[in-house]
């Protein structure tokens, strides 16, 4: 009796499966969260790109700052996975190279890539993305 069940199959792949389980699925999580962080940092290059780009046709660094800050509360709102009023937006600019520099910055610590920032090494929940843009002089 004792030989037939000590022979037996029988359970085997559940057997297995008890321990491979849990690493397939802490590994697809970690697939997804960082899919997730991928995609919000994209997102924010473009919001920071296309804010660079509106800042040429200001006169001063005011209306610059204006225009930037218009066009990324305009865009912000076409990206589902970003929310608004956790986007802010800073403007630098360089005289002596005539640069604007424009940096987009999310917190996204109450978005669901990052619950499992417990289980998971994940970057900080803060993503900065920034461009450069010259304003003339070429």
């Amino acid at each position: 009796m004792i030989r037939r069940w000590v022979a037996s199959e029988d359970g085997a792949a559940a057997v297995e499966f008890a321990f491979i389980g849990p690493i397939m699925l802490v590994m697809l999580m970690g697939i997804v969260s960082y899919g997730g962080c991928f995609w919000m940092s994209h997102s924010l290059q473009q919001l920071a790109n296309d804010s660079a780009r509106a800042t040429i046709g200001g006169l001063s660094a005011a209306e610059r700052y204006s225009l930037a800050q218009a066009t990324m509360a305009n865009e912000v709102q076409t990206y589902p996975n970003l929310t608004p009023s956790r986007t802010n937006l800073s403007e630098s600019e360089n005289a002596g190279s005539q640069t604007v520099t424009v940096a987009v910055s999310y917190d996204a610590s109450t978005s669901p890539f990052w619950a499992m920032k417990n289980l998971l090494p994940l970057p900080s929940p803060t993503l900065v993305r920034q461009a450069t843009i010259q304003l003339g002089g070429y």
